[in-house]
């Protein structure tokens, strides 16, 4: 299971540093990734760091000003926003999976719950 935290109500402007937390198995070789849902729109990929924690890569509307990593305690996952915008108000979701990076959602079996960030203009 994973559980994604960490998100709240800003400003635009603003920083947010968002985490997810794997439990019920070892999840710390897995590749991991952020997606987002805004409302009336479609899951879309954020960010992703595979599980060596070598490799990265970034949705081109974030690249700059999100930074994602893996804790200490291998098991977690943080995605650090900066320089938040309006548009990037939506449902936050952390997903896994176990080889490869993977940029669609339907490359990921795991899941978490998703947590809302609101920027406000």
């Amino acid at each position: 299971q994973l559980q994604a935290s960490g998100g709240g109500l800003v400003q635009a402007g603003g920083s947010l540093r968002l985490s997810c937390a794997a439990s019920g198995r070892t999840f710390s070789s897995y590749t991991k990734a952020w997606f987002r849902q805004a409302p009336g729109k479609e899951r879309e990929f954020v960010a992703t760091i595979s599980g060596s924690g070598v490799s990265t890569s970034y949705a081109d509307s974030v690249k700059g000003r999100f930074t994602i990593s893996r804790g200490n305690a291998k098991n977690t996952m943080y995605l650090q926003m900066n320089s938040l915008k309006s548009e990037d108000t939506a449902v936050y979701y952390c997903a896994g999976r176990k080889y490869g990076l993977g940029f669609s959602p339907r490359d990921y079996d795991y899941w978490g719950q998703g947590t809302l960030v609101t920027v406000s203009s």
